[in-house]
Protein backbone atom coordinates (compact mmCIF):
# COMPACT_ATOMS: atom_id res chain seq x y z
CA UNK A 1 0.00 0.00 0.00
CA UNK A 2 1.39 3.41 -0.79
CA UNK A 3 1.37 5.86 2.22
CA UNK A 4 -1.15 8.89 1.90
CA UNK A 5 -1.39 12.33 3.93
CA UNK A 6 -3.94 10.73 6.27
CA UNK A 7 -1.54 8.30 7.50
CA UNK A 8 -1.49 9.82 11.05
CA UNK A 9 -3.33 8.84 14.37
CA UNK A 10 -6.61 10.76 14.11
CA UNK A 11 -6.20 12.87 16.62
CA UNK A 12 -2.93 13.99 15.50
CA UNK A 13 -3.26 17.79 15.34
CA UNK A 14 -4.07 18.31 18.99
CA UNK A 15 -1.70 15.30 20.40
CA UNK A 16 1.69 16.67 18.98
CA UNK A 17 4.08 14.61 20.61
CA UNK A 18 4.43 10.72 19.55
CA UNK A 19 3.63 8.08 21.73
CA UNK A 20 5.37 5.74 23.80
CA UNK A 21 5.82 2.57 22.40
CA UNK A 22 4.48 1.18 25.22
CA UNK A 23 1.29 2.88 25.07
CA UNK A 24 1.13 2.15 21.44
CA UNK A 25 0.83 -1.76 22.22
CA UNK A 26 -1.62 -1.56 25.04
CA UNK A 27 -3.71 0.80 23.00
CA UNK A 28 -4.11 -1.33 19.73
CA UNK A 29 -6.64 -3.59 20.16
CA UNK A 30 -6.28 -4.64 16.46
CA UNK A 31 -5.26 -8.19 17.15
CA UNK A 32 -8.05 -8.76 18.32
CA UNK A 33 -10.93 -6.98 16.93
CA UNK A 34 -9.57 -7.48 13.18
CA UNK A 35 -11.58 -10.34 13.42
CA UNK A 36 -15.32 -7.69 13.23
CA UNK A 37 -13.98 -6.14 9.80
CA UNK A 38 -17.07 -7.74 8.18
CA UNK A 39 -19.37 -6.47 11.00
CA UNK A 40 -17.71 -2.91 10.52
CA UNK A 41 -18.31 -2.51 7.31
CA UNK A 42 -21.78 -3.86 7.43
CA UNK A 43 -22.07 -1.38 9.61
CA UNK A 44 -20.32 1.11 7.94
CA UNK A 45 -22.07 0.99 4.45
CA UNK A 46 -25.28 0.99 6.20
CA UNK A 47 -24.35 4.65 8.06
CA UNK A 48 -23.30 6.31 4.99
CA UNK A 49 -26.85 4.78 3.08
CA UNK A 50 -28.52 6.49 5.98
CA UNK A 51 -26.75 9.70 5.43
CA UNK A 52 -27.10 9.70 2.26
CA UNK A 53 -31.02 8.84 2.69
CA UNK A 54 -30.71 12.17 5.04
CA UNK A 55 -29.03 14.38 2.86
CA UNK A 56 -26.04 14.79 4.96
CA UNK A 57 -23.52 13.51 2.08
CA UNK A 58 -23.97 13.27 -1.56
CA UNK A 59 -24.77 10.34 -3.51
CA UNK A 60 -21.80 10.48 -4.97
CA UNK A 61 -19.63 10.81 -2.10
CA UNK A 62 -22.31 7.65 -0.93
CA UNK A 63 -21.09 5.49 -3.58
CA UNK A 64 -17.14 6.09 -3.65
CA UNK A 65 -17.41 5.27 -0.13
CA UNK A 66 -19.41 2.10 -0.60
CA UNK A 67 -17.17 1.18 -3.02
CA UNK A 68 -14.04 1.32 -1.24
CA UNK A 69 -15.95 -0.55 1.53
CA UNK A 70 -16.13 -3.33 -0.95
CA UNK A 71 -13.34 -3.07 -2.28
CA UNK A 72 -11.26 -3.20 1.52
CA UNK A 73 -13.74 -6.01 2.81
CA UNK A 74 -12.53 -8.46 -0.58
CA UNK A 75 -8.80 -7.45 0.16
CA UNK A 76 -9.28 -9.09 3.32
CA UNK A 77 -10.96 -11.54 2.62
CA UNK A 78 -8.11 -13.01 0.13
CA UNK A 79 -5.46 -11.87 2.94
CA UNK A 80 -4.54 -8.88 0.78
CA UNK A 81 -4.84 -5.88 3.04
CA UNK A 82 -2.30 -5.20 5.97
CA UNK A 83 -3.37 -4.33 9.26
CA UNK A 84 -1.42 -1.39 11.12
CA UNK A 85 -0.74 -1.60 14.56
CA UNK A 86 -0.38 2.50 14.32
CA UNK A 87 -4.46 2.87 13.68
CA UNK A 88 -5.12 0.85 16.48
CA UNK A 89 -8.24 -0.68 15.48
CA UNK A 90 -10.27 -2.31 12.94
CA UNK A 91 -12.50 0.97 12.25
CA UNK A 92 -9.06 3.19 11.97
CA UNK A 93 -7.32 0.42 9.53
CA UNK A 94 -10.54 0.18 7.49
CA UNK A 95 -10.94 4.35 7.60
CA UNK A 96 -7.50 4.63 6.70
CA UNK A 97 -7.30 2.23 3.81
CA UNK A 98 -10.28 4.34 2.54
CA UNK A 99 -8.55 7.18 2.57
CA UNK A 100 -6.06 5.20 0.23
CA UNK A 101 -8.82 3.81 -2.22
CA UNK A 102 -10.85 6.86 -2.76
CA UNK A 103 -8.92 10.12 -1.19
CA UNK A 104 -10.21 12.59 1.06
CA UNK A 105 -14.14 11.80 0.50
CA UNK A 106 -13.52 8.62 3.14
CA UNK A 107 -13.27 11.63 5.64
CA UNK A 108 -17.59 11.78 5.54
CA UNK A 109 -17.67 7.94 6.88
CA UNK A 110 -17.23 9.16 10.25
CA UNK A 111 -20.13 11.55 10.30
CA UNK A 112 -22.63 11.78 12.88
CA UNK A 113 -20.87 8.20 14.58
CA UNK A 114 -18.35 7.71 16.93
CA UNK A 115 -15.97 4.48 17.53
CA UNK A 116 -17.99 4.08 20.63
CA UNK A 117 -21.04 3.19 19.40
CA UNK A 118 -19.31 1.81 15.98
CA UNK A 119 -17.55 -1.12 18.24
CA UNK A 120 -20.73 -1.92 20.20
CA UNK A 121 -22.73 -2.32 16.87
CA UNK A 122 -20.38 -4.54 15.36
CA UNK A 123 -19.66 -6.60 18.20
CA UNK A 124 -23.45 -6.79 18.85
CA UNK A 125 -24.24 -8.48 15.35
CA UNK A 126 -21.28 -10.63 15.45
CA UNK A 127 -22.47 -12.09 18.88
CA UNK A 128 -26.29 -11.92 17.28
CA UNK A 129 -24.22 -14.42 14.07
CA UNK A 130 -22.47 -16.57 16.30
CA UNK A 131 -25.11 -17.16 19.18
CA UNK A 132 -27.11 -18.75 15.78
CA UNK A 133 -23.60 -21.50 15.76
CA UNK A 134 -23.84 -21.76 19.04
CA UNK A 135 -27.35 -22.91 19.05
CA UNK A 136 -26.23 -24.93 15.70
CA UNK A 137 -23.78 -26.89 17.23
CA UNK A 138 -26.01 -27.78 20.41
CA UNK A 139 -28.84 -28.80 17.59
CA UNK A 140 -25.97 -31.18 16.55
CA UNK A 141 -25.68 -32.69 20.10
CA UNK A 142 -28.81 -33.09 20.59
CA UNK A 143 -29.63 -34.82 17.60
CA UNK A 144 -26.45 -37.25 18.43
CA UNK A 145 -28.25 -38.19 21.81
CA UNK A 146 -31.35 -38.67 20.56
CA UNK A 147 -29.89 -41.10 17.83
CA UNK A 148 -28.22 -43.37 20.77
CA UNK A 149 -31.14 -43.24 22.51
CA UNK A 150 -33.36 -44.57 19.80
CA UNK A 151 -31.03 -47.82 20.08
CA UNK A 152 -31.07 -48.02 23.82
CA UNK A 153 -34.73 -47.40 24.94
CA UNK A 154 -34.48 -50.77 26.36
CA UNK A 155 -31.12 -50.90 28.08
CA UNK A 156 -31.31 -51.17 31.49
CA UNK A 157 -29.16 -49.41 34.14
CA UNK A 158 -29.03 -48.25 37.37
CA UNK A 159 -29.76 -44.70 38.50
CA UNK A 160 -27.77 -43.18 40.74
CA UNK A 161 -28.07 -40.61 43.57
CA UNK A 162 -25.17 -39.97 45.69
CA UNK A 163 -23.85 -42.11 43.06
CA UNK A 164 -25.29 -45.47 45.42
CA UNK A 165 -27.45 -47.12 43.19
CA UNK A 166 -31.26 -45.89 43.56
CA UNK A 167 -33.72 -47.24 41.07
CA UNK A 168 -33.73 -49.05 37.53
CA UNK A 169 -33.67 -46.60 34.38
CA UNK A 170 -33.57 -46.51 30.79
CA UNK A 171 -30.15 -45.51 29.53
CA UNK A 172 -31.84 -43.94 27.10
CA UNK A 173 -33.73 -41.98 29.63
CA UNK A 174 -30.87 -40.77 31.08
CA UNK A 175 -29.64 -39.70 27.88
CA UNK A 176 -32.76 -37.88 27.03
CA UNK A 177 -31.97 -35.78 30.77
CA UNK A 178 -29.34 -33.79 28.75
CA UNK A 179 -31.67 -33.11 25.55
CA UNK A 180 -33.22 -30.86 27.97
CA UNK A 181 -30.38 -29.59 29.46
CA UNK A 182 -29.24 -28.44 26.30
CA UNK A 183 -32.59 -27.10 25.08
CA UNK A 184 -32.41 -25.13 27.96
CA UNK A 185 -28.83 -23.75 27.18
CA UNK A 186 -30.67 -23.21 23.81
CA UNK A 187 -33.35 -21.52 24.89
CA UNK A 188 -31.31 -18.81 27.09
CA UNK A 189 -28.95 -18.06 24.15
CA UNK A 190 -32.10 -17.02 22.54
CA UNK A 191 -33.95 -14.92 25.15
CA UNK A 192 -30.40 -12.87 25.27
CA UNK A 193 -30.76 -12.12 22.04
CA UNK A 194 -33.67 -9.46 22.98
CA UNK A 195 -31.11 -7.43 24.55
CA UNK A 196 -28.63 -7.65 20.91
CA UNK A 197 -31.48 -6.47 19.25
CA UNK A 198 -31.09 -2.62 20.36
CA UNK A 199 -29.35 -0.55 17.54
CA UNK A 200 -26.57 1.31 19.20
CA UNK A 201 -25.45 2.83 16.10
CA UNK A 202 -26.14 6.42 16.00
CA UNK A 203 -25.34 7.77 19.31
CA UNK A 204 -22.04 8.73 18.87
CA UNK A 205 -19.47 9.47 22.03
CA UNK A 206 -21.83 9.56 24.57
CA UNK A 207 -24.53 12.80 23.49
CA UNK A 208 -26.50 11.60 20.21
CA UNK A 209 -25.37 13.92 17.58
CA UNK A 210 -26.80 17.27 15.96
CA UNK A 211 -27.25 15.52 12.38
CA UNK A 212 -30.57 14.52 11.55
CA UNK A 213 -29.85 11.04 11.30
CA UNK A 214 -32.67 8.30 11.33
CA UNK A 215 -32.06 5.48 13.53
CA UNK A 216 -34.85 3.45 12.76
CA UNK A 217 -33.30 3.04 8.97
CA UNK A 218 -30.45 1.92 10.29
CA UNK A 219 -31.97 -0.53 12.96
CA UNK A 220 -33.98 -1.67 10.19
CA UNK A 221 -31.08 -2.78 8.01
CA UNK A 222 -29.00 -4.02 10.20
CA UNK A 223 -31.66 -6.25 11.40
CA UNK A 224 -31.80 -5.04 14.74
CA UNK A 225 -35.80 -4.63 16.10
CA UNK A 226 -35.74 -1.20 17.88
CA UNK A 227 -32.74 2.04 18.74
CA UNK A 228 -31.31 1.99 22.02
CA UNK A 229 -33.21 4.55 23.92
CA UNK A 230 -30.74 6.46 26.15
CA UNK A 231 -27.62 7.53 24.77
CA UNK A 232 -25.90 7.13 27.77
CA UNK A 233 -26.36 3.69 28.67
CA UNK A 234 -25.99 2.57 25.08
CA UNK A 235 -21.69 3.70 25.22
CA UNK A 236 -22.09 2.42 29.10
CA UNK A 237 -23.97 -0.92 28.75
CA UNK A 238 -22.35 -4.38 28.56
CA UNK A 239 -25.00 -6.21 30.32
CA UNK A 240 -25.76 -8.27 26.73
CA UNK A 241 -21.76 -8.96 26.88
CA UNK A 242 -22.53 -10.76 30.66
CA UNK A 243 -25.14 -12.41 29.49
CA UNK A 244 -23.54 -13.85 26.40
CA UNK A 245 -20.99 -14.89 29.03
CA UNK A 246 -23.06 -16.05 31.42
CA UNK A 247 -24.86 -18.27 29.31
CA UNK A 248 -21.62 -19.97 27.73
CA UNK A 249 -20.41 -20.24 31.64
CA UNK A 250 -23.91 -22.57 32.18
CA UNK A 251 -23.10 -24.32 29.05
CA UNK A 252 -19.74 -25.54 29.78
CA UNK A 253 -20.98 -26.38 33.03
CA UNK A 254 -23.75 -28.68 31.70
CA UNK A 255 -20.87 -30.23 29.07
CA UNK A 256 -18.59 -30.47 32.23
CA UNK A 257 -21.40 -32.24 33.97
CA UNK A 258 -21.70 -35.24 31.34
CA UNK A 259 -17.80 -35.16 30.76
CA UNK A 260 -17.59 -35.95 34.15
CA UNK A 261 -20.10 -38.57 34.36
CA UNK A 262 -18.63 -40.40 31.12
CA UNK A 263 -15.46 -40.45 32.84
CA UNK A 264 -16.34 -41.99 35.95
CA UNK A 265 -18.50 -44.56 33.86
CA UNK A 266 -15.89 -45.41 31.48
CA UNK A 267 -13.56 -46.35 34.87
CA UNK A 268 -12.75 -49.57 35.34
CA UNK A 269 -14.33 -49.64 38.80
CA UNK A 270 -18.05 -49.16 36.99
CA UNK A 271 -16.63 -50.21 32.73
CA UNK A 272 -20.71 -48.90 32.09
CA UNK A 273 -19.39 -47.70 28.87
CA UNK A 274 -16.10 -47.84 26.28
CA UNK A 275 -14.94 -45.04 24.24
CA UNK A 276 -13.55 -45.88 20.94
CA UNK A 277 -9.72 -45.78 20.43
CA UNK A 278 -10.62 -42.66 17.93
CA UNK A 279 -11.57 -40.16 21.66
CA UNK A 280 -8.92 -41.95 23.46
CA UNK A 281 -5.04 -41.61 24.56
CA UNK A 282 -2.36 -43.72 25.75
CA UNK A 283 0.02 -44.02 28.36
CA UNK A 284 3.77 -42.79 27.74
CA UNK A 285 4.32 -45.48 29.94
CA UNK A 286 1.58 -47.74 30.43
CA UNK A 287 1.02 -49.50 27.45
CA UNK A 288 -2.82 -50.65 28.46
CA UNK A 289 -3.78 -47.47 29.06
CA UNK A 290 -6.49 -46.10 27.19
CA UNK A 291 -7.40 -42.49 28.80
CA UNK A 292 -10.44 -40.50 28.50
CA UNK A 293 -8.70 -37.17 27.80
CA UNK A 294 -11.12 -35.61 25.56
CA UNK A 295 -13.50 -35.46 27.92
CA UNK A 296 -11.30 -34.58 30.61
CA UNK A 297 -10.50 -31.30 28.30
CA UNK A 298 -13.76 -30.35 28.64
CA UNK A 299 -14.55 -30.62 32.26
CA UNK A 300 -11.00 -28.66 32.76
CA UNK A 301 -12.06 -26.03 29.94
CA UNK A 302 -14.91 -25.06 31.89
CA UNK A 303 -13.11 -23.41 34.39
CA UNK A 304 -11.39 -21.04 31.67
CA UNK A 305 -14.93 -20.22 30.52
CA UNK A 306 -16.21 -19.21 34.39
CA UNK A 307 -12.43 -16.96 34.31
CA UNK A 308 -14.11 -14.91 31.54
CA UNK A 309 -17.47 -13.99 32.77
CA UNK A 310 -15.67 -13.28 36.12
CA UNK A 311 -12.93 -11.04 34.27
CA UNK A 312 -15.76 -9.01 32.95
CA UNK A 313 -17.89 -9.08 35.82
CA UNK A 314 -14.80 -7.22 37.68
CA UNK A 315 -13.89 -4.86 34.71
CA UNK A 316 -17.68 -3.35 35.11
CA UNK A 317 -17.53 -3.48 38.43
CA UNK A 318 -16.18 0.03 39.44
CA UNK A 319 -16.82 1.73 36.21
CA UNK A 320 -19.31 5.04 36.31
CA UNK A 321 -21.58 5.36 33.16
CA UNK A 322 -19.94 6.21 29.40
CA UNK A 323 -17.05 5.26 27.57
CA UNK A 324 -13.54 3.87 29.11
CA UNK A 325 -10.41 2.30 28.40
CA UNK A 326 -11.11 -0.92 30.39
CA UNK A 327 -13.89 -1.79 28.15
CA UNK A 328 -11.16 -2.31 25.26
CA UNK A 329 -11.12 -5.88 26.71
CA UNK A 330 -14.24 -7.02 25.91
CA UNK A 331 -14.00 -8.19 22.88
CA UNK A 332 -11.41 -10.83 23.46
CA UNK A 333 -13.30 -11.93 26.68
CA UNK A 334 -16.11 -12.60 24.37
CA UNK A 335 -13.87 -14.08 21.75
CA UNK A 336 -12.49 -16.40 23.86
CA UNK A 337 -15.75 -17.68 25.66
CA UNK A 338 -17.16 -18.01 22.25
CA UNK A 339 -14.16 -19.86 20.52
CA UNK A 340 -13.51 -22.50 23.36
CA UNK A 341 -17.45 -22.94 23.73
CA UNK A 342 -17.42 -24.17 20.38
CA UNK A 343 -14.97 -25.86 20.17
CA UNK A 344 -15.99 -27.63 23.47
CA UNK A 345 -19.79 -28.69 21.72
CA UNK A 346 -17.64 -30.11 18.75
CA UNK A 347 -15.14 -32.79 20.89
CA UNK A 348 -18.39 -33.18 23.51
CA UNK A 349 -20.31 -34.86 20.01
CA UNK A 350 -17.52 -36.12 18.41
CA UNK A 351 -16.89 -37.85 21.75
CA UNK A 352 -20.87 -38.90 22.37
CA UNK A 353 -20.77 -40.53 18.80
CA UNK A 354 -17.71 -42.78 20.40
CA UNK A 355 -19.55 -44.04 23.30
CA UNK A 356 -20.07 -47.76 23.51
CA UNK A 357 -22.49 -48.73 26.41
CA UNK A 358 -21.66 -51.78 27.81
CA UNK A 359 -25.23 -52.98 28.17
CA UNK A 360 -24.53 -56.02 30.30
CA UNK A 361 -22.47 -54.40 32.73
CA UNK A 362 -25.15 -51.69 33.26
CA UNK A 363 -27.96 -54.81 33.73
CA UNK A 364 -25.80 -56.54 36.13
CA UNK A 365 -25.00 -53.34 38.11
CA UNK A 366 -28.97 -52.62 37.91
CA UNK A 367 -29.42 -56.22 40.20
CA UNK A 368 -26.99 -54.82 42.88
CA UNK A 369 -28.67 -52.41 45.52
CA UNK A 370 -32.11 -53.48 46.04
CA UNK A 371 -32.89 -51.21 42.91
CA UNK A 372 -37.21 -52.67 43.17
CA UNK A 373 -37.23 -51.53 47.33
CA UNK A 374 -39.58 -48.67 46.12
CA UNK A 375 -41.73 -50.27 43.62
CA UNK A 376 -42.18 -52.90 46.42
CA UNK A 377 -43.62 -50.25 48.97
CA UNK A 378 -45.50 -48.79 46.09
CA UNK A 379 -46.84 -52.45 45.51
CA UNK A 380 -48.24 -52.19 49.35
CA UNK A 381 -50.03 -49.07 48.95
CA UNK A 382 -51.50 -50.14 45.98
CA UNK A 383 -52.85 -53.62 46.76
CA UNK A 384 -52.80 -53.95 50.54
CA UNK A 385 -53.70 -50.66 51.83
CA UNK A 386 -51.11 -49.11 53.40
CA UNK A 387 -49.90 -45.90 53.56
CA UNK A 388 -46.59 -44.83 52.41
CA UNK A 389 -45.06 -44.49 54.95
CA UNK A 390 -46.08 -47.82 56.93
CA UNK A 391 -45.18 -50.03 53.83
CA UNK A 392 -41.89 -48.20 53.43
CA UNK A 393 -41.52 -49.44 57.04
CA UNK A 394 -42.11 -53.02 55.83
CA UNK A 395 -39.70 -53.12 52.51
CA UNK A 396 -37.06 -51.83 54.43
CA UNK A 397 -37.83 -55.08 56.97
CA UNK A 398 -37.55 -57.21 53.57
CA UNK A 399 -34.34 -55.60 52.80
CA UNK A 400 -32.24 -56.41 56.06
CA UNK A 401 -33.89 -59.77 55.58
CA UNK A 402 -32.17 -60.13 51.77
CA UNK A 403 -29.10 -58.35 53.19
CA UNK A 404 -28.73 -60.76 55.94
CA UNK A 405 -28.96 -63.58 54.04
CA UNK A 406 -27.19 -62.26 50.92
CA UNK A 407 -29.80 -62.74 48.74
CA UNK A 408 -31.40 -60.27 46.30
CA UNK A 409 -34.98 -59.13 46.39
CA UNK A 410 -35.82 -61.23 43.37
CA UNK A 411 -34.06 -64.27 44.89
CA UNK A 412 -36.78 -63.93 47.96
CA UNK A 413 -39.33 -66.86 47.98
CA UNK A 414 -42.89 -65.80 48.72
CA UNK A 415 -42.35 -67.31 51.88
CA UNK A 416 -39.32 -65.39 52.61
CA UNK A 417 -41.33 -61.98 52.36
CA UNK A 418 -44.57 -63.63 54.38
CA UNK A 419 -42.33 -63.78 57.31
CA UNK A 420 -42.24 -60.17 57.26
CA UNK A 421 -45.53 -59.76 55.66
CA UNK A 422 -47.62 -62.19 55.66
CA UNK A 423 -50.54 -60.88 53.54
CA UNK A 424 -48.39 -61.06 50.33
CA UNK A 425 -49.09 -63.46 47.40
CA UNK A 426 -47.25 -64.87 44.52
CA UNK A 427 -48.12 -61.92 42.16
CA UNK A 428 -45.73 -59.78 44.69
CA UNK A 429 -42.63 -61.37 42.71
CA UNK A 430 -43.02 -59.46 39.84
CA UNK A 431 -42.64 -56.54 41.03
CA UNK A 432 -39.00 -57.17 41.41
CA UNK A 433 -38.20 -57.54 37.48
CA UNK A 434 -36.58 -54.64 36.12
CA UNK A 435 -37.87 -54.76 33.03
CA UNK A 436 -41.30 -54.51 34.74
CA UNK A 437 -40.04 -51.90 37.42
CA UNK A 438 -38.95 -48.96 34.83
CA UNK A 439 -42.40 -49.85 33.00
CA UNK A 440 -44.44 -48.74 35.55
CA UNK A 441 -42.57 -45.47 36.17
CA UNK A 442 -45.74 -44.44 33.25
CA UNK A 443 -46.22 -40.90 34.91
CA UNK A 444 -45.40 -37.80 31.90
CA UNK A 445 -41.83 -37.51 31.81
CA UNK A 446 -41.08 -40.71 33.76
CA UNK A 447 -38.22 -43.55 32.27
CA UNK A 448 -41.52 -46.26 30.89
CA UNK A 449 -39.91 -47.22 27.52
CA UNK A 450 -43.48 -45.84 26.05
CA UNK A 451 -42.62 -42.67 27.53
CA UNK A 452 -39.17 -42.05 26.59
CA UNK A 453 -40.48 -43.17 22.70
CA UNK A 454 -42.66 -40.53 22.63
CA UNK A 455 -39.99 -38.13 23.58
CA UNK A 456 -37.85 -38.65 21.00
CA UNK A 457 -40.57 -38.47 18.67
CA UNK A 458 -41.55 -35.27 19.87
CA UNK A 459 -38.07 -33.59 19.67
CA UNK A 460 -36.71 -35.29 16.39
CA UNK A 461 -39.57 -33.09 15.40
CA UNK A 462 -38.41 -30.12 17.47
CA UNK A 463 -34.56 -30.00 16.11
Amino acid sequence: MVKNKNNQAIWNTRIKKQISSTFQKIGSSINIDKRLFKEDIQGSIVHVEMLFKQKIISFRVKNKIIYGLKKIQNEIIKKKFEFNMNYEDIHMNIEKRLFQIIGDDAGYIHTARSRNDQIITDLKIWMRSNTEKISNNLDNIIKTILKISEKNIETIMPGFTHLKNAQAISFAHYLMAYVEIFLRDKKRFKNSLDNLNENPLGVCALSGTSFNIDRKYTTKKLGFKSPTNNSIDTISDRDFVLDFLYNCSVCSMHISRIAEELIIWNSDGFNLIRLSDKVVTGSSIMPQKKNPDLLEYLRGKTGLVYGNLFSMLTILKGLPLSYFKDLQDDKEIVFKANDTLINCLRILNETLINVIPNKKKMYELANIGYLTATDLADYLVKNHSKSFREAYQITAQLVNFAEKNKKKLEDLSIQDLKKIEPKLTNDVLKVFDLKNSINSKKSYGGTAFYNIKKMILKYKKII
